[in-house]
């Protein structure tokens, strides 16, 4: 009798709920790369961990699979030439690569939780499509096809920083007189 497979969760909680010191870190992660939840950690942890598992498989294995395995990962995104880079792996690796950490440092957005905002509100374009999913991971091919979507976002933000300069000016020439 075939059913619906039931997904799995994409992560584990960690085994000590209160350690202070992967508290602070996970908090600093969340604060660095606009984070909705720790769960977002856990689930790159877990991503990360899974493409380490795969590595340390392979090592016994013939170098052509190896390289095999390099190209893919290069094609993600990652530097790799060796399964010493592979096992270097970290989470902010695999964080990087998400759409918000994109759409932030190719400055479409101000801020890393505005671009979130711009993600979940549907005004980012990933190869022409729309793309709601802050967590969406961009590979290689994806990295130059984001953008902004044409029409009001754009000249809202322009029409609220002009308005805002003449507004500073006016203050500044009353201050001034």
């Amino acid at each position: 009798m075939g059913g619906i497979k039931k997904k799995q969760k994409g992560f584990r909680r960690p085994k000590q709920p209160f350690d202070k010191e992967r508290i602070e870190e996970e908090n600093e992660l969340i604060k660095k790369y606009g984070l909705k939840n720790k769960k977002e950690i856990w689930k790159a942890d877990s991503k990360i961990s899974k493409i380490r598992r795969r590595a340390k498989s392979l090592i016994p294995e013939s170098e052509e699979r190896k390289q095999e395995f390099f190209a893919k990962l290069n094609k993600m995104g990652f530097k790799i030439s060796d399964i010493a880079d592979v096992l270097g792996l970290k989470i902010e690796n695999w964080l990087d690569r998400r759409l918000q950490t994109f759409v932030f440092k190719k400055k479409l957005a101000n801020n890393i939780k505005q671009a979130r905002q711009l993600i979940v509100h549907k005004h980012v374009l990933v190869d022409g499509k729309i793309v709601n999913v802050p967590s969406f991971f961009i590979n290689t091919d994806l990295e130059n096809k984001i953008s902004l979507k044409e029409g009001r976002i754009k000249a809202e933000n322009v029409e609220k920083k002009e308005i805002k300069q003449e507004e500073n000016k006016s203050k500044e020439n009353q201050d001034g007189k």
